[in-house]
């Protein structure tokens, strides 16, 4: 059994909190850490869990605890994850994996050191219908991948902390850090250039204190393995959540993804209407308990995380140098 803590109690942390009570074989969630008294012991008293953290270290001096499930603000990845490694405690980090390259690597250098699981949290890789693109990709039948290109729009206007890009990595961060790793991953190779143009279009009220802040991103990528790569991101589109993603090869073409709440479309004199996904939370809320048990697989068996430090690390340099890139208006190369 790999007793495991969550910490923080938002809304990433509330699903990974609710699957390991009970949905995951060999895993218990004994703990919930967060620093606001009043979000923490909402989440305990829906979770009933009596052990409860406002002090992430104190969970780190838990001898109970084996594992923990970083669900933070990604300022404060890093120091959370080194310590977890130095107290052997195996570790789940959701994305993005930290603020910049050198985190990253510090990150990826204790979880070596120490000998625990690093795993990050890019939880579409465990989406049935992603997986099912993968596998296809895989065995060959749209040929060598040319272009992978991958949207997320999503509906929420953005938080207030999210404007100052210095400390937020903006929209490319926490909303693109998911299309970047399927990017990745679907094209067998890490992006080595990237040019991208944004702009602010739906938040106004950031305009005059942040005026980089951008709501709507556009990246083009050229792989480590010569193929092409599109990101296109927005943020407040209120019309729904909407995750596609477009494989093109030399022979084929696969589509991922899909915009429907469900497949019943009903037509009346009125029009014709089927309920759009409004929430990133339902749309992908089997590919978060799938995340969750191969966390405590790799665990169990002792074996690599389906998702890595390194895929993590590769993820952020393209945040950075994209941010780089509509900064300072040219093309940025990220492997030298």
């Amino acid at each position: 059994m790999v007793n495991i803590c969550v910490i923080g109690s938002g809304r990433a942390g509330l699903i990974h909190a609710r699957n390991f009570i009970g949905r995951v074989d060999n895993a218990k969630l004994v703990a919930l850490c967060d620093p606001v008294p009043t979000a923490l012991e909402a989440a305990s008293n829906e979770l009933g869990v009596d052990k409860r953290y406002t002090d992430y270290h104190q969970v780190l001096e838990d001898p109970s605890i084996d594992a923990v499930v970083v669900v933070t603000p990604t300022v404060f990845h890093r120091d959370i994850v080194c310590a977890a490694t130095e107290a052997k405690k195996h570790i789940l980090c959701e994305k993005p994996m930290a603020m910049n390259e050198k985190e990253c690597l510090e990150m990826n250098v204790a979880a070596e050191k120490h000998g625990v699981k690093l795993q990050i949290g890019f939880m579409r890789r465990f989406d049935a219908s992603f997986r099912y693109a993968k596998q296809q990709i895989e065995s060959g039948v749209i040929g060598d991948i040319v272009l992978v290109k991958s949207v997320t729009h999503g509906p929420s206007v953005p938080q207030p902390w999210m404007y100052d890009i210095a400390k937020s990595n903006g929209p490319l961060a926490e909303v693109s850090s998911h299309d970047i790793d399927t990017m990745h991953w679907y094209g067998n190779s890490y992006i080595d250039e990237v040019y991208a143009i944004a702009g602010n279009y739906r938040s106004p009220e950031a305009k005059k204190d942040f005026p980089d802040f951008y709501d709507n991103v556009v990246l083009s990528a050229r792989f480590l393995s010569g193929a092409q790569g599109i990101l296109d991101g927005a943020q407040g589109v209120r019309y729904g959540y909407d995750a596609r993603v477009e494989i093109l090869g030399t022979h084929g073409i696969i589509h991922v993804g899909r915009n429907q709440e469900h497949s019943v479309m009903t037509i009346s004199p009125e029009g014709i209407r089927s309920p759009y996904v409004q929430s990133w939370r339902t749309l992908f809320l089997d590919a978060y308990l799938e995340e969750d048990k191969a966390f405590v697989s790799s665990i169990i068996k002792d074996t690599a995380p389906l998702v890595t430090g390194l895929d993590g690390l590769e993820a952020v340099r393209v945040v950075n140098a994209g941010n780089t890139s509509i900064k300072e208006r040219q093309p940025v190369k990220i492997h030298r």
